[in-house]
């Protein structure tokens, strides 16, 4: 289950971006907490301190307290260049409330796969998936075996075993996360040989 962030927030007093340039230059980020019936209120946050929480790798499905708000980042703007933190937009939530978040995935038991064993190569159609889970409960990743998977499989979210109440936010298709496919090489060697054993048999037939 994804650990509960927190964050100590300032409460912004002035909006635009005059405003948010100047907390920026004092090491701050700007940010707004919305949602839950409740009127939305502009705060900073200490830049060192967010990318620490960036850094977990699960900022974006953690329930991340702000100035004791519960609540679940929904979107975070990026410097095209610098990659600093520029904005934070955070959703209020109750504790036990149905979320949508995104969670990554990550492919297990490798080794018992004869297709990758024997030169496959896993195409990721879907890094992540988005869910609908508890607030209280959601998932760091889902894992998926690759245990007996050949080439020309694919894994379709209805083979995925997801945690107790947890629930796929796309309902209405069985969507691909990933698929084994043959490399190129892999490809072209099949059908040398089989260029090969069609002129063995075109010989035979001449020598008949």
């Amino acid at each position: 289950m994804s650990e509960t962030l927190t964050l100590s927030a300032e409460t912004r007093d002035r909006a635009g971006k005059g405003a948010s340039r100047a907390l920026r230059r004092e090491g701050r980020v700007p940010a707004v907490i919305y949602g839950n019936k409740k009127d939305p209120v502009g705060v900073s946050l200490n830049e060192r301190e967010l990318v620490k929480a960036l850094n977990t790798g699960h900022f974006m499905n953690s329930v991340v307290m702000v100035n004791g708000e519960r609540t679940l980042p929904k979107d975070v703007h990026f410097h095209p260049v610098s990659d600093r933190p520029l904005h934070v937009d955070f959703l209020r939530i109750s504790e036990h409330a149905k979320v949508t978040v995104a969670v990554p995935v990550v492919f297990t038991d490798e080794e018992e796969a004869p297709g990758i064993k024997r030169g496959g190569v896993l195409n990721v159609v879907r890094h992540e998936l988005e869910l609908v889970c508890d607030a209280a409960h959601i998932p760091d990743e889902i894992h998926i075996s690759l245990k007996g998977v050949e080439v020309g499989d694919s894994i379709h979210i209805s083979a995925v075993t997801l945690p107790k109440g947890v629930e796929s936010a796309i309902t209405d298709r069985d969507f691909t996360i990933a698929t084994v496919v043959a490399p190129s090489a892999l490809k072209s060697t099949e059908g040398e040989t089989q260029t090969e054993v069609a002129g063995e048999g075109e010989g035979e037939a001449e020598g008949e």
